[in-house]
């Protein structure tokens, strides 16, 4: 599979997330597997632009490439220009997000509330694709609702106006995440189209993987919430459909060294207080499913330093591997 003059290899991707799909976590799933990792979006007005999230969200030194940025907005020009913008700060690839259910999006008609106008989203395209010379994508879903599921005439438009290369999540903007992601209708949109399309939604796991892959026909599969706290999942996937075998589940260590850096690099990237903050979430998410994963949880946001978040892990850890409980700070 290709993006313009990029080979996506493994053909496992990391899907866009609102304050998930940081560079810190991008660099991570790279590492451990992701054949391309896309930014959480960046909005096109701007005015917010130099805003400190803002800085961050456009920070792509020493990240892997290709560089993957996805915007977000409802004006043409606007969008336009956001698209020129995050290519001088380093993007390859520009991807507009029109999948995104969540209200504070779709309140201000972006997101996936952009497929109630097809008039609009062709002109939204037309202006991105002729304003930067680098491959642009588009992210959408199935449909605005369940009686009304566009997502073939949205791709139509998306092929048309030179878009490189379509996600579709396989739920429409009123299912939000509820029920089974449905993959019919990205079987009919990939069988439509002559563009690589990457099916997404509920994909958790290897054998879920491979099945998409011959139920749409797609040419990747895109992950979103199975990546977090598991972001060994890539390699896994792409293992999986490389060979046809599972790879083992990381040993206790391996995860404790993955934890561990990824908290590093939080630290790096936000500064002490913030990364602190946003490594809770990201700690609750490795202790997922884990036995004892409800004290590690408790332990770890008790920290109100790096050092003392880092130094709690790496004993908790440690206790495990003993055969120990830890289940208080000493």
């Amino acid at each position: 599979m290709r993006i313009g003059p990029y080979p996506i290899e493994p053909r496992v991707v990391l899907a866009p997330m609102a304050g998930v799909t940081d560079k810190p976590f991008r660099v991570l799933c790279k590492r451990l597997g992701a054949g391309l990792a896309v930014s959480e979006m960046t909005h096109s007005d701007p005015k917010l632009w130099h805003t400190r999230k803002s800085r961050l969200r456009m920070d792509h030194s020493g990240e892997p490439e290709p560089i993957s940025v996805q915007i977000a907005g409802t004006e043409p020009e606007q969008l336009a220009n956001a698209a020129r913008h995050n290519v001088e700060q380093g993007a390859q690839i520009i991807d507009i997000n029109m999948g995104c259910p969540a209200k504070k999006v779709c309140n201000a008609w972006a997101g996936s509330a952009l497929m109630r106008n097809e008039a609009l989203v062709g002109r939204i395209l037309d202006a991105v694709v002729r304003a930067v010379e680098v491959p642009v994508t588009l992210k959408i879903r199935t449909g605005w609702a369940r009686a009304h599921r566009n997502g073939l005439a949205i791709a139509r438009i998306a092929e048309a106006a030179g878009i490189q290369a379509l996600a579709v999540h396989g739920r429409t903007r009123e299912d939000l995440y509820q029920g089974e992601a449905e993959y019919a209708l990205i079987a009919e949109i990939k069988s439509e189209l002559r563009i690589p399309v990457l099916a997404n939604g509920d994909i958790t796991g290897p054998e879920k993987a491979a099945a998409v892959l011959r139920e749409t026909g797609a040419d990747a599969v895109m992950i979103d919430r199975a990546a977090q706290g598991r972001p060994w999942i890539f390699r896994e996937i792409a293992h999986f459909l490389a060979t046809g075998q599972r790879l083992p589940e990381p040993g206790l260590s391996e995860v404790r060294d993955i934890l561990l850096g990824h908290l590093d690099a939080l630290y790096a990237f936000y500064g002490e207080e913030q990364g602190l903050r946003i490594a809770r979430k990201h700690l609750g998410w490795y202790a997922k499913d884990v036995e004892g994963g409800d004290s590690f949880r408790a332990l770890v946001n008790a920290a109100t330093t790096a050092e003392a978040q880092t130094a709690l892990a790496r004993d908790w850890f440690a206790a495990r591997e003993a055969g120990l409980t830890l289940d208080r700070a000493a």
